[in-house]
């Protein structure tokens, strides 16, 4: 098990059909960036609890991770990275971290390491969890330092896309947003589109 420490970045993000026009605009006002970041896929399942907004949970390439929401200001949403840990997860970490992160209760486990398979059935049955399969496809750019990110995500194989600006400094990202045209456009993070999308949450995405 190991803690992120990566520096916690303010994050704009949202969720729709199309944002063609501001996918233009992001690319005519981008750096350069390295090609292996051009175009990148993944395959990822996130662990959905009803209880909470504020903690991110998925897993990818076996490890799962922990992301939770530090503070909101100026409509943009600072996330900090709170655990990583990879399959097979101890049931101390489970007890300890992880369903207190999911706030759902634990139930019982025959053995002390937990595979991901048998991680995944016990949130098949959870009455508070939901498990959420997800598959990107993204391609980066960079404006004003700004990270940028534009995707076409699958949810449980409904197609969405997505938007993305992030920093550690807000005056970047809000710089960004006016030039790339995305004022005034609701700010929409994974867990609320994933919440939207499967019924969750009954409201829809920014367009």
């Amino acid at each position: 098990m190991g803690r992120d420490k990566v520096q916690p970045r303010f994050e704009f993000r949202t969720f729709g059909q199309n944002f063609d026009w501001a996918v233009k605009r992001m690319a005519r006002l981008s750096m350069p960036v390295p090609e292996n970041l051009w175009d990148r896929h993944s395959d990822e399942i996130y662990i959905v609890s009803r209880a909470i907004t504020h903690n991110n949970t998925k897993i990818r390439d076996g490890l799962l991770d922990i992301k939770t929401l530090i503070e909101t200001k100026q409509g943009l949403e600072k996330w900090n990275p709170l655990l990583k840990v990879v399959f097979p997860i101890s049931v101390d970490a489970l007890r300890d971290e992880i369903f207190p992160a999911l706030q759902a209760d634990m139930p019982t486990f025959d053995q002390n390491n937990i595979h991901m398979a048998a991680f995944l059935e016990m949130v098949h049955v959870h009455p508070k969890l939901v498990a959420v399969r997800i598959h990107k496809q993204r391609s980066a750019y960079l404006v004003n330092n700004a990270i940028c990110e534009t995707g076409s995500v699958l949810i449980n194989g409904a197609r969405v896309e997505t938007i993305c600006i992030e920093s550690t400094e807000m005056d970047d990202i809000l710089k960004a947003i006016n030039e790339i045209g995305l004022a005034g456009i609701e700010n929409i993070n994974y867990l609320q589109a994933i919440k939207r999308v499967i019924g969750m949450i009954d409201k829809p995405l920014a367009n």
